[in-house]
């Protein structure tokens, strides 16, 4: 049995401390990201409110609320005097999904004040994404899934509204019609009769 010898070259002058430059420069960098990488995780709603409001397309108000028109709709803005018809889903920050309906009616001003805020913007067809930070949501307080001062983030599509008094007058219809006719008939006109 032989063995071959395989000549190892002297290693240069000054390569070890370029070596453990190197190595101190990969660990620095390392650190660096992990600290930068925290800092994002553990971002204050302000901080990402206040980087959000530069995005393309985000318009914040004077109350803080920040939206984005995704779909333009026509027509007038509902009030806090009118019971929207809407679809929404609602998000944390980290995609969590705490609350979604295809479509529900709301009070305008039954909401968080964010939320008010922003269906008062929107158009009959429209649909925007909310950013509503902790003031005009649950603030200091815990809802359910929803942590305290979280910034809550909605896709919100306003199918239409009425006013409260338009939805006085029909409920008050509806139960004339129904007063108005002996138990079990059916009106004229109605298919089956």
């Amino acid at each position: 049995m032989s063995t071959t010898a395989v000549p190892l070259r002297p290693i240069a002058k000054g390569s070890l401390t370029r070596l453990w430059i190197g190595v101190a420069a990969i660990a620095l960098a390392a650190g660096g990201l992990a600290w930068a990488g925290q800092q994002g995780v553990e971002a204050s709603p302000a901080a990402f409110l206040t980087q959000n409001a530069h995005a393309k397309g985000v318009v914040t108000t004077e109350s803080g609320l920040q939206y984005q028109v995704l779909e333009e709709g026509s027509g007038p803005s509902p009030t806090t005097a009118d019971v929207a018809l809407v679809g929404y889903k609602g998000t944390l920050l980290d995609g969590t999904v705490f609350d979604e309906n295809p479509q529900t009616p709301m009070p305008v001003d039954g909401v968080v004040p964010g939320f008010s805020e922003g269906l008062q913007k929107m158009k009959k067809g429209g649909k925007y994404r909310l950013w509503i930070p902790p003031q005009l949501g649950y603030g200091e307080q815990a809802a359910g899934p929803i942590p305290a001062n979280s910034v809550l983030v909605f896709d919100v599509q306003l199918h239409d509204f009425k006013s409260r008094a338009e939805i006085m007058q029909m409920q008050q219809r509806m139960q004339q019609m129904q007063g108005g006719m002996p138990q079990g008939a059916v009106p004229q006109g109605v298919p089956g009769n």
